[in-house]
């Protein structure tokens, strides 16, 4: 591995820390839809990049160990940088890969421990079409996937609202589940873990989906005030309330809901017009950290190649 190749895996790693600030435009300058497919498909390859650079950097590290290098066939050592520089180097990515790989499935299994007692606890409950009530004296709401999908709701909940707030809050969850908002979620979750500078856009990419919600429920109902005002008092009422649902069960009440409330109240004429430059830097940033991840795989694969005696270099 040369310098070159060295410097080009670092340049996955480093890219995601410029994503946020463009997050927070793509939020405020595009529509909720677009703003939603585009920071996710964003999170889902610096992440896979990132994870990429980080396995290539490992390999490195383990074809320098002899017992290793001779499973590999190696007849002689790769061409790396300093030792001083490329076992440390390879050592903080197996720390990383380990870290990721430790967190990730924890949160799974935590999360899909949370889906299931979700649904066998909406299973007993006789429901009115999509929709499901479970009696707790806490506030909550709540767009459950599976099949068949659910809007789960307590009894709390719905005597927090009126009849109107309540089908404002029913045609949110409903946009999520229609949308299917939860597979957002579980990659923005997934996202998260690989990269800390990708939790901030997993931040981003909830608020998005809610954000489509939003829209979705105040065109439903008619009344861009009375899905804010519901919106408002179902966080409320749910803010300090527990919750058992899973991270990628979309619900109302969650996210910065000051700033949904501002969004649904804004004139039409005040809304955010389209930049398209930010989607373009965004996918400029997707090729760049792709290319260079592709560029440095193939550069190890080929020193790998010679190593074992088959190409020249």
């Amino acid at each position: 591995m040369t310098a070159l190749l060295l410097a080009l895996i670092l340049v996955p790693l480093l890219l995601p820390f410029a994503a946020p600030p463009l997050a927070r435009r793509v939020l405020d300058r595009l529509p909720p839809t677009h703003a939603l497919s585009i920071l996710t498909a964003t999170a889902l390859a610096l992440a896979a990049s990132c994870a990429a650079a980080l396995g290539t950097l490992v390999l490195t590290g383990l074809l320098k160990l002899p017992p290793l290098a001779a499973l590999g066939e190696l007849i002689h050592p790769l061409r790396t940088p300093s030792d001083l520089l490329m076992l440390p180097a390879a050592t903080l990515a197996s720390g990383a890969l380990a870290l990721t790989v430790c967190t990730l499935g924890r949160s799974a299994l935590r999360q899909i421990g949370a889906f299931r007692t979700a649904r066998t606890q909406a299973g007993r409950r006789p429901a009115a079409g999509d929709l499901c009530v479970i009696e707790s004296p806490h506030a909550d709401a709540y767009a459950l996937p599976g099949r068949p999908h659910r809007i789960v709701v307590t009894t709390a909940m719905l005597r927090t609202l009126n009849a109107a707030e309540r089908e404002a809050l029913f045609a949110h969850e409903r946009a999520h589940n229609r949308a299917g908002h939860h597979y957002f979620l579980a990659a923005a979750e997934l996202c998260a873990h690989c990269h800390p500078a990708l939790r901030t856009l997993r931040t981003d990419i909830r608020f998005a989906a809610e954000r489509v919600a939003d829209e979705a429920a105040a065109s439903a109902v008619g009344d861009r005030r009375l899905t804010a005002r519901a919106i408002a008092r179902a966080a409320l009422a749910g803010h300090a309330a527990p919750s058992t649902r899973p991270d990628f069960a979309p619900a109302a009440t969650t996210g910065p809901v000051p700033r949904r409330v501002t969004a649904l109240l804004s004139p039409a004429h005040g809304r955010p017009r389209a930049a398209p430059w930010i989607a373009l830097a965004l996918a400029a940033g997707m090729a760049l950290s792709a290319g260079t991840t592709t560029a440095a795989v193939l550069g190890v694969h080929h020193q790998v190649e010679v190593a074992q005696g088959e190409e020249h270099d």
